[in-house]
């Protein structure tokens, strides 16, 4: 029994002996991991990104499994969960490129020495990427890539695009990025990708998915950047002047700092405040946005407000030393609707006039810093034809004067005539200046010039009238025979009356009348 019980316990000094060696290697292997992982993702980085990489706290959490099963099965079924803090890339100039708040991922430790390396998921929170301008990158080394890990899946929160400008006084432009998932992100291949983010001005939700990349390290700018998006519930009230929701969808392509755009956008509720009456509006648009400065120029869009189609180009550009952009935009109207135009304008359910309108005119809004009806400048041609008065009182004086210019005060036949106008306006300071403007009724032809002024809706016009009827003709009864005599006075420059007029009052009550004061316009 000695015998028996001395190699027992011979055996048991052995094993424990050699239990302990392996389980001191298995932590000596296990040490390793941590510096490997460390050094593989400092190599990645600086890789993939050309830039300095400074990394924070990181912690390589290995599971609860023997030691001596991790050393004899070395790491094969087991992994590592790591987490790292406060990743900042600069470069070689020391300014930032990237920082990341916090990253995750979990390390097959079986593979982690293979020579090449594969993570399945990896999970960045608080991502910021700055975007120098271009030309402005700091030279990579220019050094071969030593990293060979590929990313399946990255998932990335609450995330932040900021786009220098050239001039360091001047603002960054920044977007805000809620969620984004990339697939099969790897050095030199493009990553798919599908992005969530809310939009601040207007406020609405972006969805969008596509490619990106490969990152450029020597032009971060020039990263290609393609897809398509959607822009649901987006409430244009935040900005001065108009209201509506706008939903839109579209494809984007180019690099991170030059997209071009298309798509289409309807808002059917489109208003400008001050008139308050909704006129849908679908816009399908071609745009090419430079990211360095936000300015956008727009490619012929076409559009229809109402039933009125029109199309417009132009840009909307931040001049230096403006705090926002200026909206520089020209239109054209072959044959619009006038009461759309008038119904989104003017107060008012009911729009004091229709007609077939027609319109060239360039707009210009300056930067916003108060209501759009004070900054708004129009300058342009209209024509409106087969125009016809919706308030029964200004169409009942519009007719009586039709009759009168014809000869037949008495016919109440002639009734709903048609008007054409056209002319040159100005719009500046809430204030429209006509000028050649002709006004045509059966029977007259009016050339006036004069303001319409918005805010209080008064008239103020002067200009000649033309009646094909002489003066006595204009009147019945006596009257008409009393004013025989002075008709060769009226009668002149080829008309049957000749007078000079006036347009006063307001829009809900204009006055007609001679004009016996300064001589026309």
């Amino acid at each position: 029994m000695r015998k028996w019980q001395i190699i027992v316990l011979i055996l048991i000094v052995v094993l424990a002996g050699l239990g302990g060696a392996l389980y001191y290697s298995a932590k000596q292997l296990a040490a390793r991991f941590e510096p490997y992982i460390r050094e593989q993702a400092i190599a990645y980085l600086r890789d993939r990104f050309q830039a300095d990489v400074e990394l924070g706290a990181l912690r390589v959490n290995v599971p609860q499994f023997s030691p001596v099963a991790l050393w004899m099965n070395k790491g094969r079924g087991s992994t590592a969960a790591v987490e790292a803090d406060n990743i900042i890339l600069r470069q070689a100039n020391a300014t930032p490129l990237l920082k990341i708040k916090r990253f995750s991922f979990n390390a097959d430790l079986g593979k982690l020495f293979d020579p090449n390396h594969k993570v399945s998921l990896v999970v960045l929170d608080g991502l910021e990427i700055y975007i120098p301008p271009k030309g402005q990158r700091a030279k990579s080394s220019g050094a071969k890539p030593s990293s060979n890990v590929v990313l399946e899946e990255l998932v990335i929160t609450n995330a932040k695009l900021v786009i220098l400008p050239k001039d360091p006084a001047k603002k960054p432009l920044e977007f805000e990025l809620q969620r984004i998932r990339m697939l099969s992100a790897g050095l030199g291949v493009p990553m798919k990708y599908e992005a969530s983010l809310r939009n601040a001005r207007p406020p609405g939700q972006i969805e969008a998915k596509g490619g990106f990349g490969p990152w450029n390290a020597e032009e971060p700018g020039d990263t290609p950047l393609d897809g398509d998006f959607a822009f649901d519930n987006a409430d244009l009230g935040v900005f001065s002047g108009i209201g509506g929701i706008l939903d839109s969808k579209g494809s984007f392509q180019g690099q991170l700092a030059h997209i071009f755009a298309k798509g289409a956008a309807t808002v059917p509720d489109f208003q400008l405040k001050m008139a308050g009456n909704p006129v849908p509006l679908t816009v399908n648009y071609d745009v090419e946005v430079d990211g360095t400065n936000g300015n956008t120029i727009l490619k012929p869009i076409h559009a229809v407000l109402g039933k009125t189609a029109f199309t417009t180009s132009g840009a909307v550009i931040k001049h230096d030393g403006d705090a926002r952009r200026t909206i520089d935009l020209d239109v054209l109207m072959p044959k619009g609707h006038l009461a759309d135009l008038l119904h989104l304008a003017m107060k008012g359910t009911t729009p004091f006039m229709a007609g077939d309108f027609y319109l060239k005119t360039k707009i210009r809004i300056p930067p916003l810093d108060g209501k759009v009806k004070e900054k708004i400048l129009l300058d342009g041609d209209f024509k409106i034809q087969n125009g016809q008065f919706l308030s029964s009182q200004i169409q009942e004086k519009i007719d009586g004067i039709s009759r009168q210019a014809q000869g037949q005060p008495k016919n109440m036949a002639i009734d709903e005539v048609f008007t054409d106008l056209t002319g040159h306006f100005h719009l500046e300071n809430e204030s429209i200046t006509f000028r050649d403007l002709t006004f045509a009724i059966p029977g007259a032809l009016m050339e006036i010039g004069g303001r319409y002024q918005m805010d209080t809706e008064d008239l103020d016009f002067r200009g000649t009238a033309r009646l094909r009827a002489k003066v006595s003709q204009t009147q019945t009864g006596w009257k008409r025979w009393a004013l025989k005599p002075v008709d060769p006075f009226f009668s002149k420059k080829g008309a049957g009356t000749f007078l000079k007029i006036k347009i006063d009052g307001n829009r809900k009550d204009p006055h007609f009348g001679l004009d016996r004061g300064k001589k026309s316009e």
